[in-house]
């Protein structure tokens, strides 16, 4: 018996692993990632002279199940056609048949590596806005992620901001599957079995934790409530090695950087609550609440008083106060003036 060395073992998969595009109007450049369940090559479109990211099944996941989650993930990439969701172009097998799309090739850096970048919070909430519209048209279609972090945000270099990955995502209210291309897979990829947890620790909603079936947006809702958390302190809400559940305690916001708005930080807490019922019922009543925020109208999460309101109306307007307070004080040195 001859033993293959670590290093030649490694070459033979990533050869084994290299699609066959033979008969394709595409051409395989390089290997730019890999999953669990396919791997992505930029590759260039001979037909529209362009560049593509291919995402191609794995070699070594070619089962049905593996299969139908590729297919059900380039269809719901594709339904969803909106700015912040990256477009699907075509869809194939190729000649040893694996499934493969292609879609646009994106450019940027993840959430997680350009938070730096981002000094003001006002930018931040600007770009959270952004990934609450595309999770909301997602919603609106039937749709919910499922797997939201910063790592499956995509931060283009002129303003993009993508959300990536729907690979597990589900169809709202689906309970049966769906056949796709004879297997037994429904459209979302929800196929898997009740009990399964499918999500990302840290960023999950307690009942995605415990594997429970009847998911619904606010699943969603408390994940953008951990990237806002994220946003804000630069780290999860909770640490992914803790067990999630209805008891977990959450650290405020403000309790890593006292500067963070009170406001804010109520907003953040009730997208996070462990109760699903008190939450934000939609990511778009979540994006109205932090347009609230930003333009110093009220938020509900916060029940300020008269002192909170009077500091709120006073920052909002404080170019007009400040222009007010100059012309009283040049009224009283006048009176003062003709006086004397």
């Amino acid at each position: 018996m001859t033993w293959v060395s670590d290093a030649t073992l490694v070459h033979l998969c990533g050869v084994a692993d290299w699609p066959d595009l033979s008969g394709t109007r595409y051409e395989v450049l390089e290997k730019i990632g890999q999953g669990g369940m396919g791997s992505v090559f930029l590759a260039h479109d001979r037909e529209l002279d362009r560049p593509v990211a291919l995402k191609v099944l794995n070699a070594a996941a070619g089962n049905a199940e593996a299969k139908a989650r590729i297919i059900a993930e380039a269809r719901i990439t594709a339904k969803l056609e909106h700015p912040s969701i990256v477009p699907v172009h075509d869809a194939g097998v190729l000649p040893d048949g694996r499934f493969y799309y292609a879609m646009k090739l994106v450019r940027g850096k993840r959430l997680d590596e350009q938070l730096h970048a981002m000094k003001e919070v006002p930018e931040r909430l600007q770009l959270f806005q952004k990934i609450c519209d595309a999770v909301a048209f997602a919603h609106a279609h039937g749709f919910i992620h499922r797997d939201l972090k910063p790592q499956n945000i995509m931060l283009g270099p002129f303003g993009e901001v993508l959300v990536l990955d729907w690979g597990v995502a589900k169809q709202i209210g689906a309970k049966q599957s769906t056949p796709v291309n004879g297997s037994d897979a429904d459209l979302a990829g929800s196929q898997t079995a009740s009990g399964t947890v499918i999500g990302t620790p840290g960023y999950m909603a307690p009942e995605q934790a415990r594997g429970g079936a009847d998911l619904d947006e606010r699943a969603d809702v408390y994940a953008l409530g951990a990237i806002l958390y994220f946003l804000l302190t630069g780290r999860a809400p909770v640490s992914a090695s803790l067990p999630l559940d209805a008891g977990t305690e959450l650290t405020p916001p403000r309790r890593f950087d006292p500067t963070i708005p009170r406001p804010l930080d109520a907003v953040c807490q009730k997208a996070l609550s462990a109760d699903r019922a008190r939450r934000y019922s939609s990511a778009s009543e979540l994006a109205a609440e932090v347009a609230d925020f930003l333009a110093g109208r009220r938020v509900r999460a916060y029940p300020e008083g008269i002192v909170g309101a009077a500091l709120r109306l006073g920052t909002k307007y404080r170019a007009v106060l400040a222009l007010l307070l100059a012309y009283l004080l040049i009224r009283i040195v006048l009176l003062l003036v003709f006086r004397s």
